[in-house]
């Protein structure tokens, strides 16, 4: 068993004993198992799938950073969010607010971070539509 963290700067978003874990990399998805090397690495934006056995939970992440251990997968993304919990009408409304912020004068940090949430809000209404 491994034990997934995921925090971001407002708070944790999951904690679970789970079986295998998969990262969106910067690189191309990767696959955590327990006793896995040590690590540390960038994750880029997209879906971490925490397998528990028969089931799957899925947390969508934009940017952050992944420590991992042979017993604990440890992330810190800019932004994640359980997809069970996904809503597709504020992920619009979110995408519409990042698009309006990118047309003002900002600051280079306060650019990279609008950027990061208009990648996140765009991912949450693919997923989301990704079913039908």
């Amino acid at each position: 068993m491994l034990k997934l963290e995921i925090v971001t700067p407002t708070g944790q978003v999951y904690a679970q004993d789970v079986d295998m874990v998969t990262l969106p990399g910067t690189e191309g998805e990767m696959g955590i198992l327990p006793q896995h090397a040590p690590l540390i690495t960038t994750i880029g934006s997209g879906e971490i799938v925490a397998r528990r056995g028969l089931s799957e939970d899925r947390i969508l992440v934009t940017g952050g950073c992944a420590e991992v251990t042979a017993e604990r997968v440890a992330i810190i993304a800019v932004f994640a969010t359980d997809e069970s919990a996904i809503d597709e009408n504020n992920a619009e409304e979110a995408r519409k607010r990042a698009e309006a912020r990118l047309q003002e004068k900002l600051s280079p940090e306060e650019t990279a971070l609008v950027q990061a949430a208009l990648t996140h809000s765009l991912n949450q209404i693919k997923i989301k539509r990704r079913g039908r």
